[in-house]
C-alpha cells in the first residue's frame, strides 16, 4: 500500500488537475454541458493510453539510445524542476484562444493532462515500483482529475479564481521537491548506492 502512494502522489502532484480548472472552464465557458461532457471523457481517455504506452516503450527507448535510468533520473529531475519553477513564477496558466473539435486530445489531454511531468515521473515510478502499480496509481489520478472537472464550475464558486492559484502554486512546490529528490536519487546511482 506504501507503494502505491509513492507512486500516486508525484503522479498527482504532476498531473495537476487543481490547477488545470482554471483553463479548463476558460476552454469551455462558452460550451454546451453535452459537449463540456465529451470534451472531459475524450481528454481522459487520451491522457491515459498516451501516458500508459509511454511508461510501456519509455525504458526500452533508454535503453537503445544508451541511458542509464540514473541518466534519466537527474534529466528528469532537472526538468521536473523548472517546469514547477516556471509554474511557480507564472501569474496564471494561459487561456486557450478558443475550442476545436479536438480539445480533448490537445491541449487537454495532451500535454495538459499527460505531459513532460507526467511521463518522466511515472517512467521512473515504473522501475522502482512496477507498471502495474504505476499504471493503477496513475488510473486514480485520471479518475479523480475527471471527477474534478466534471464539477468544475461548482469548484470555481467554491475556492474562487485566487484559490485554484494558491492551490496550484503549492502543487508545483510539492513537484519541484521531488524533482530534487530524482536529482539526488540519480546521484546515487552513480556512486553504487540505491538513493532510496
Amino acid at each position: 500500500m506504501k507503494a502505491f502512494w509513492l507512486c500516486f502522489i508525484p503522479l498527482f502532484v504532476s498531473v495537476d488537475p487543481v490547477g488545470i480548472l482554471p483553463l479548463f472552464l476558460g476552454m469551455t465557458r462558452h460550451t454546451g454541458r453535452d459537449r463540456v461532457r465529451a470534451i472531459i471523457l475524450q481528454s481522459l481517455v487520451t491522457a491515459l493510453l498516451v501516458s500508459l504506452a509511454f511508461f510501456l516503450i519509455g525504458k526500452a527507448v533508454l535503453n537503445v539510445l544508451n541511458i542509464t535510468i540514473g541518466d534519466f533520473m537527474i534529466a528528469g529531475g532537472v526538468l521536473l524542476f523548472a517546469l514547477s519553477i516556471g509554474e511557480l513564477v507564472s501569474s496564471a496558466k494561459p487561456e486557450a484562444a478558443g475550442e476545436t473539435e479536438e480539445v480533448g486530445v490537445v491541449p487537454l489531454g495532451v500535454p495538459l493532462l499527460a505531459g513532460p511531468a507526467v511521463f518522466t515521473a511515472g517512467m521512473l515510478l515504473v522501475d522502482q515500483y512496477g507498471f502495474a502499480m504505476t499504471a493503477s496509481a496513475l488510473a486514480l489520478n485520471i479518475l479523480i482529475t475527471g471527477v474534478l472537472l466534471w464539477f468544475a464550475s461548482a469548484f470555481r464558486r467554491i475556492l474562487g479564481d485566487t484559490g485554484a492559484r494558491i492551490i496550484s502554486k503549492l502543487a508545483a512546490l510539492l513537484l519541484a521537491a521531488f524533482g530534487v529528490m530524482m536529482v539526488r536519487k540519480g546521484i546515487m546511482q552513480f556512486f553504487g548506492g540505491s538513493g532510496m
